[in-house]
């Protein structure tokens, strides 16, 4: 799905805790996409591509991400909080919830505090407790917690040239095949003025391996189905995590590797994702 026919279908909710944007297409059971940092919802779409016929696809755009502002809680906590004011909003019931990278944090997150509004999880290569946030990241919160990200992020986002090579572009095989319109949706709402910036440094500063410590005895005691499909390339996000996380929650089924796939392999290789979840939610 091109990023024109994605964006052209966003919509966006009034909810409690400030507006949430999100985009939809198919009919069928809900499923909910949540995307990490520095991306949007827009990461999914080439999934949701290929899933309408069965499924109601939904992509979130986390606060300080696409097309959502920031909110006050720029936590993992406050992130996980907008997930379930768009689930009230759009009087979704059960989901299939589908998380990367950060978002697979916020994923579980939410579902340690809403196992009863799961009908299955399924998580990609994502952080987890051991690894909230990996350690190479660590100089990135560091700069943004003394204030000093906003600008160097602006600036990359403000520079076409940049963006494959750029932060993001480690987390493709081949970033130099992403074509510009796509660096330019996750860029520009993250980036594009120093307002903008500010608010993604706030998230950044906000990461704090607490929120997901605490939502370990929830996932030691989540029984609902649980996919872990997970790349193998990926550097910050190696396949032992994915084993962590089969070892600790009772719903999960075997991990599926993915060989040589990075981190964002969801939309540069949708056709290794996309049979294991329609296999998995047997539709």
């Amino acid at each position: 799905m091109d990023i024109t026919t994605f964006t052209a279908n966003r919509k966006t909710l009034a909810a409690p805790g400030g507006d949430i944007a999100y985009t939809e297409f198919g009919d069928g059971p809900a499923v909910l996409f949540v995307h990490g940092l520095a991306t949007s919802g827009a990461l999914w779409r080439n999934v949701i591509d290929q899933l309408t016929a069965t499924s109601r696809c939904i992509a979130i755009d986390l606060p300080a991400h696409g097309g959502s502002r920031a909110r006050k809680d720029a936590s993992v906590s406050g992130l996980a909080d907008a997930v379930a004011e768009l689930c009230d909003g759009l009087g979704l019931g059960q989901v299939d919830l589908v998380g990367n990278d950060t978002g697979g944090a916020v994923a579980q997150v939410f579902a340690a505090r809403y196992p009863e509004r799961l009908r299955s999880l399924a998580l990609t290569n994502c952080d987890t407790e051991g690894n909230f946030p990996p350690p190479d990241f660590a100089p990135v919160l560091a700069t943004a917690r003394r204030g000093r990200l906003a600008p160097v992020f602006a600036a990359i986002a403000g520079d076409p040239a940049q963006w494959p090579a750029g932060p993001l572009a480690v987390g493709y095989q081949d970033p130099a095949r992403v074509p510009e319109d796509v660096w330019r949706a996750y860029y520009t709402p993250a980036g594009g003025t120093l307002e903008r910036a500010l608010d993604f440094e706030r998230v950044l500063a906000a990461l704090d391996p607490a929120d997901l410590s605490a939502a370990q005895a929830g996932l030691a005691a989540l029984t609902v189905p649980t996919l872990i499909v997970w790349g193998t390339a990926d550097e910050s996000f190696g396949v032992k995590w994915a084993r962590e996380l089969r070892a600790l929650i009772p719903g999960a089924r075997d991990v599926i590797e993915v060989d040589g796939a990075k981190l964002f392999f969801p939309d540069e290789r949708p056709d290794d994702l996309v049979p294991h979840l329609r296999r998995f939610w047997d539709r």
